[in-house]
């Protein structure tokens, strides 16, 4: 059993749990399925705002299929969140991408 198949099959027992999730979005994106890791990212960060590491990998996708002004929506709401919750390091993660695509 491969890696997409063991967290399928975590899912199934966790759903809603957030690594899992997050792992499996980034699993669609390798196999080139970026609809589908968009919706997972965007799902979890509905859910649970404070998710921060899922801000990165949708934002850094979306700049990937050229959708530029969401992209900067994303990293902006992450950039809040990380304030938020005092993530230094996801904040300077965000903010070096961020400030990236838009100078």
């Amino acid at each position: 059993m491969g890696r997409f198949e063991r967290l399928i099959e975590m899912l199934k027992e966790n759903p809603k749990d957030n690594f899992l999730r997050h792992a499996l979005a980034l699993e669609y994106v390798k196999a080139g399925d970026d609809t589908t890791a968009k919706n997972i990212f965007e799902e979890i960060l509905s859910e649970s705002p404070d998710y921060t590491g899922s801000y990165y990998h949708l934002a850094r996708l979306l700049e990937r299929l050229d959708e530029t002004d969401l992209a900067v929506t994303w990293y902006k709401k992450g950039l809040e969140a990380t304030q938020l919750n005092g993530d230094t390091h996801a904040f300077n993660e965000l903010k070096a991408a961020y400030e990236d695509l838009i100078f």
